[in-house]
């Protein structure tokens, strides 16, 4: 397929290591090393006022923040709002998963939790951006052993040559434990940074 535009990541930002860093800037930092820990702290530091991210998991959580950071400004509440979500990750749920299979695994203390079961899909993720956004556009979440830039930049251009969306969320969202990093931006056809495998390889890296 032969793209007829350029198109551009107009925004990016990266959490990891105690920081979260907005286009080049660090707009948090953290010395707490838990997530939960890290989480709250961002959430309330980054003024987000959306009492439902205290019950996400949390793979959930991390992406929410970088999707706040790069749509809080974006997303227009007074019309639709055609923003693909397109993420990806190494360890799908498993943090999620293995915090449920310990809730069934005790035959003496058998509760198993349905609100923390719900969370058991790495692409719940992706609702919990489109309810808090509004969004009612395209979305997937794909698994590989590591970020894939030539696959997310291919696909985030298709989408937005075949008029399928306006804009594109894309990102790596990998949490274990206590082990986390994200990376999210926003393509579109605005921005100075073009959407090539090379400029990826070179943000995420940064």
């Amino acid at each position: 397929m032969i793209l007829e535009n350029k198109l551009y990541i107009s925004s990016w930002c990266s959490i990891k290591n105690g920081k979260i860093v907005l286009n080049g800037d660090v707009v948090f930092a953290s010395e707490t090393i838990d997530f939960n820990g890290f989480s709250k702290e961002s959430y309330k530091s980054l003024e987000v006022n959306y009492p439902k991210f205290f019950k996400m998991d949390n793979l959930s959580k991390l992406a929410f923040l970088g999707a706040e950071l790069l749509l809080k400004d974006v997303v227009d509440a007074q019309k639709e709002n055609n923003i693909a979500l397109v993420l990806s990750n190494q360890s799908s749920s498993l943090d999620t998963d293995a915090k449920y299979h310990e809730s069934i695994a005790d035959k003496q203390h058998y509760f198993p939790s349905p609100a923390v079961f719900v969370y058991t899909l790495p692409n719940i993720c992706l609702g919990e951006i489109s309810i808090r956004h509004q969004l009612k556009s395209e979305n997937s979440f794909f698994i590989f052993d590591a970020f894939n830039p030539a696959f997310m930049a291919d696909y985030a251009n298709i989408l937005l040559q075949t008029g399928k969306a306006d804009q594109v969320l894309c990102g790596w969202t990998e949490l274990m434990g206590d082990q986390y990093e994200a990376f999210l931006y926003l393509v579109g056809t605005q921005g100075e940074i073009e959407n090539t495998q090379q400029n990826l390889e070179t943000l995420y890296t940064r």
